[in-house]
C-alpha cells in the first residue's frame, strides 16, 4: 500500500511542524505495512533532517502538483492523506489529485468551523461537494464533526479524530538536555510559559496581501490585550516561583514570539521573581521542544499546540485559549482535559494560577489526568486508522 501524506502546513510555529509526525507515528502503528510518501512545501528550518532522522523508511517530494516528483509519488500512490490542521490546507493539491486521478483520498484531523476564522474558511459550496468526494472526512474537534452532519456533508464516513499531534513520539534529549544544565533547569521541576498575540502578525514573517488598514487593524487589537493577556500568564508565572521556588522558563511555539517574551512576560516581573525565570533567547523546532516539555513540570500556553505537545509526551498542558484562535480549543472538551483549558476572557489569574500549582502541589494527580486522557485519544486514532484500508479501497 502506497499512500501519499500530503501535510506540513509551515515551520514558523512547532505545532504546526507537529501534525506530521504525529500522524506518522499513527500511520506506523495502525498501519505498519503502507509506505509512506510525504509531499510537503514546509521542510525548511531542520525539519527535512528531522524528520529522516525519525522515520528514516520516509520518502520527500516537493513542490506544485505538476512537478516531476510530485506527479510520479501521485501516479504511484495508491491513495492520497491529507493530514491534520487548522481546515483543508492543501485544498488546492486535493483539487488536483481529483482532477489528476480517480484514485480514493480522505482526510484526517482538520477543523471546519462554521464561519471564517483567521486560518480556516467557512464551508462553502465547493469545499462541501469536495469533502463529500472523500472517502472519510475525520474532524479535530465535535464541534467541526457537528457542523459537518448538520451542513450536511454526505457520503463519506465523519468522525471525530483528535489532533495527531497528540501522538507525537519525537525527541531532541541532548540539545534539550544541554539546554537544560546550561541554565540550572532541573528535570521535572520547572514550569514553561508560552506567549501569544490574539492575531499571528504575518506581515513580519512573511510577505502578505495585507492591506495598509489590515495590518493597522491587526496591530490595534494586538496592541489593546497584550498586556491584560500576559498579565495573566505572569499572575501564574509569580505564584509558581513564590509558593514553590523553582524556575519557569519562558519559550517560543513561533517565531515571532522570541521577539515578545522580554516585554510581555519576563520584564513586568517583580524583582523577587526575575532571577528564578529563564528565557529562550531563540526559536527552535518540535523535537527539541518535546524532549523540553517531557522534563518540565507543566506547560502553561497562549499556543494551542505547545500543551498538546507537552501531553503526548506526558507533562499536564493548559491552554489559555483566545477566542481569535478559532473552535479548536474546544478539543481539550472533546479529549477530557476540561479543566485544563481557559478562556482568557473569563478566567481568573488565580485559578490559572492554582491549576498549574496542582502540579507541583499534585503532580501524581495531574499526570494521570493527561495519561487517562492519552489512552482514550490512542482508542479513537486506533478505531479510526484500523478500516483505512477498506474505506480506501484497498484492503
Amino acid at each position: 500500500m502506497n499512500l501519499l501524506l500530503r501535510s506540513g502546513w509551515q515551520t514558523v510555529n512547532i505545532g504546526d511542524i507537529a501534525h506530521t509526525p504525529g500522524l506518522l507515528t499513527l500511520l506506523g502503528q495502525h498501519l505498519p505495512e503502507a509506505r509512506i510518501t510525504l509531499w510537503s512545501n514546509a521542510l525548511d528550518r531542520g525539519v527535512r533532517e528531522m524528520l529522516a532522522r525519525h522515520f528514516p523508511q520516509l520518502r520527500f517530494v516537493s513542490g506544485d502538483p505538476g512537478a516531476p516528483e510530485v506527479r510520479a509519488a501521485i501516479d504511484e500512490a495508491h491513495a492520497l492523506l491529507h493530514g491534520s490542521g487548522p481546515g483543508l490546507v492543501a485544498r488546492a493539491h486535493v483539487e488536483a489529485w481529483r482532477a489528476i486521478t480517480p484514485k480514493p483520498w480522505g482526510v484526517c484531523g482538520i477543523t471546519v468551523p462554521p464561519s471564517a476564522e483567521p486560518a480556516t474558511p467557512a464551508l462553502g459550496p465547493e469545499l462541501k461537494a469536495l469533502l463529500e468526494s472523500a472517502r472519510f472526512v475525520y474532524t479535530r474537534e465535535t464541534l467541526s464533526l457537528g457542523h459537518l452532519k448538520q451542513a450536511p456533508v454526505q457520503g463519506p464516513p465523519l468522525d471525530f479524530f483528535p489532533d495527531a499531534t497528540f501522538a507525537l513520539q519525537l525527541s531532541d534529549d541532548a540539545r534539550a538536555s544541554a539546554f537544560l544544565r546550561k541554565h540550572g533547569l532541573a528535570e521535572g521541576g520547572y514550569l514553561c510559559v508560552v506567549p501569544r498575540l490574539r492575531v499571528t502578525p504575518y506581515h513580519k514573517i512573511r510577505p502578505t496581501n495585507w492591506t495598509p488598514e489590515e495590518i493597522h487593524r491587526r496591530e490595534t487589537l494586538n496592541a489593546r490585550h497584550a498586556e491584560p493577556d500576559h498579565a495573566k500568564l505572569r499572575e501564574a508565572i509569580i505564584a509558581w516561583v513564590r509558593q514553590t521556588r523553582r524556575k519557569v522558563l519562558l519559550v517560543p511555539e513561533m517565531t515571532y514570539a522570541v521577539d515578545i517574551m522580554a516585554e510581555l512576560l519576563e520584564n513586568p516581573l517583580p524583582a523577587d521573581v526575575k532571577p528564578f525565570v529563564v528565557r529562550r533567547p531563540d526559536y527552535w523546532i518540535t523535537d527539541e521542544a518535546a524532549s523540553t516539555y517531557a522534563r518540565a513540570a507543566a506547560v502553561l500556553s497562549c499556543e494551542c499546540h505547545s500543551p498538546i505537545i507537552a501531553a503526548a509526551v506526558g507533562t499536564p498542558g493548559f491552554y489559555v485559549h483566545q477566542p481569535e484562535d478559532g473552535i479548536k480549543g474546544h478539543m481539550w472538551t472533546d479529549v477530557g482535559l476540561a479543566s485544563n483549558y481557559f478562556d482568557i476572557e473569563t478566567a481568573a489569574p488565580a485559578h490559572i494560577a492554582g491549576r498549574v500549582l496542582d502540579c507541583a502541589l499534585r503532580p501524581d494527580r495531574e499526570r494521570r489526568r493527561i495519561a487517562d486522557a492519552r489512552a482514550r485519544i490512542a482508542a479513537i486514532h486506533q478505531r479510526l486508522l484500523a478500516p483505512l484500508p477498506r474505506l480506501l479501497g484497498l484492503a
